[in-house]
């Protein structure tokens, strides 16, 4: 049931028709039936891996609080969690590095078990570790009612890719009593119908040039292959953006805020501005659970150095079992570091365009490796990049396959994106068209819809973050 489907707004619809009709000590089960159903829409079977993710987390937070071997009940939520993310997710990734040690010395190897990757299993993990670190921790109490805290884990808006969420911030907010809300719902859909113009309008007609590029790098020239790097830092982009959009607009109807998860990262003057403002959902349980832990910037210079590197690298492994993650994690951790070495030579202080110039090259660079199907198709991509061949670049990009009209709105969009995001940060909007009035607001509106309706791509694409 994909955020871009009429599906998910028939069903949408339905919870908020039945959430507020129902008196308010009922609606907590309303919401988690409906994000059970949500789930249940992509796979029956692995349903029971949220299950067994939400007892062990609910049973460890209250024994945790109770004082009784609370290292012992934290180690468990760890290890079931982090269990069932490395059997599902880098098993296989586990056996094809040991296979590619052992084929040379014994001449066996070890078969795939090929275990299908559960949707979300990445961002509710992570969700529950959060609400066990922060019991052990002594931030939060130890939520005592089940149904509360199976909500917690399985609400539907962001179950799949995010925002993830910290149980201080929404555990509360699911006991509330809400009233339907007329600035919720003004604000929702706003937040909603721009996330769905990012999607079908410029994520998925940006994938029509992207996909083949990176399926079949040797084929294209260095003016193809550039515009493919932009095109994807985009496309990404836009493509995650908007399932928090559509996350936090579903959420907001229903008068619960989740985080904010960008903030438009591509005007970012540096890496560590970059993750600041890039899925910062994740960046923040890196910082608060990885980073600090490790011991953070109290520590020597080298030693802050490496936790910022290691950190990095666990957080590429986290979106992907492939070295180009890696890899990608590594390039960011570089640069994080090499940004805290410069900063303290006050003579090398550069201008903002240059700054910007800087961060942006690194994080085109860096999205090679992210969206590359092997590391071979990297260096592939950066030799042919080399040849600087911008010769028959009509005939080049016509090979592609994406039609003229599509080429050339491309650019047009990212303009469009790019300039509603800069008004938007100038005036410290919290949503976008937030400052507008109600007349304009509605204009803006139906003109965005319109565009969804006649320019959105009807082959819509799955959000690129299901895969993590």
């Amino acid at each position: 049931m994909l955020f871009n489907s009429v599906e998910y707004f028939l069903f949408f619809f339905i919870v908020i028709i039945s959430y507020y009709i129902l008196p308010s000590r009922f609606r907590w089960i309303i919401l988690l039936i409906a994000s059970y159903i949500f789930y249940l829409a992509w796979n029956t079977n692995l349903i029971v891996l949220i299950l067994i993710s939400t007892l062990t987390d609910y049973i460890a937070g209250i024994k945790i609080e109770k004082g009784n071997h609370k290292k012992l009940f934290l180690s468990l939520s760890i290890l079931v969690n982090l269990g069932l993310l490395w059997t599902f997710k880098y098993l296989d990734f586990s056996i094809l590095n040991i296979n590619y040690l052992l084929k040379p010395l014994i001449g066996y190897q070890i078969p795939l078990v090929e275990l299908i990757l559960p949707m979300g299993i990445s961002f509710y993990t992570f969700q529950t570790l959060a609400y066990t670190i922060d019991v052990y921790n002594g931030k939060i109490k130890a939520e005592k009612h089940l149904g509360y805290f199976a909500l917690y884990v399985t609400f539907f808006p962001q179950l799949v890719a995010g925002p993830i969420e910290r149980a201080g911030h929404l555990l509360h907010q699911l006991k509330q009593n809400f009233k339907l809300n007329s600035d919720n719902l003004k604000v929702g859909s706003t937040i909603i119908i721009w996330g769905l113009f990012k999607k079908v309008v410029i994520a998925d007609r940006l994938a029509l040039f992207v996909d083949p590029v990176f399926n079949n790098p040797s084929e294209h020239n260095s003016l193809v292959l550039i515009i493919a790097i932009i095109f994807f830092a985009f496309q990404i982009y836009c493509d995650f953006s908007a399932y928090s959009d559509i996350a936090i607009g579903s959420a907001k109807i229903l008068g619960i805020n989740l985080m904010k998860n960008f903030n438009s990262p591509y005007f970012s003057l540096s890496l560590t501005e970059f993750w600041k403002r890039w899925h910062i959902s994740l960046s923040t349980w890196f910082r608060d659970y990885v980073y600090i832990p490790l011991g953070g910037n109290r520590t020597l210079k080298w030693r802050t150095y490496y936790n910022l590197l290691l950190t990095f690298l666990i957080s590429g492994f986290w979106h992907g079992a492939n070295w180009t993650f890696i890899l990608w994690g590594a390039i960011h951790g570089m640069a994080v570091v090499m940004e805290r070495i410069f900063s303290k030579y006050e003579r090398l202080k550069l201008p903002n365009l240059l700054k910007w110039c800087i961060s942006f090259s690194i994080v085109l660079i860096s999205w090679v490796f992210f969206r590359a199907n092997s590391v071979s198709d990297v260096w592939i991509i950066f030799n042919n990049i080399n040849d600087l061949n911008f010769s028959n670049s009509y005939e080049s990009i016509s090979a592609v396959g994406i039609n003229k009209f599509d080429f050339i709105l491309s650019p047009l969009v990212i303009f469009l994106l790019l300039l509603v995001e800069f008004f938007s940060s100038k005036r410290s909007e919290e949503y976008v068209f937030q400052s507008l009035n109600y007349f304009k607001k509605a204009l803006v509106l139906i003109l965005v819809f319109f565009c969804i309706l006649i320019f959105g791509i009807e082959d819509s694409n799955q959000f690129i973050y299901f895969q993590f």
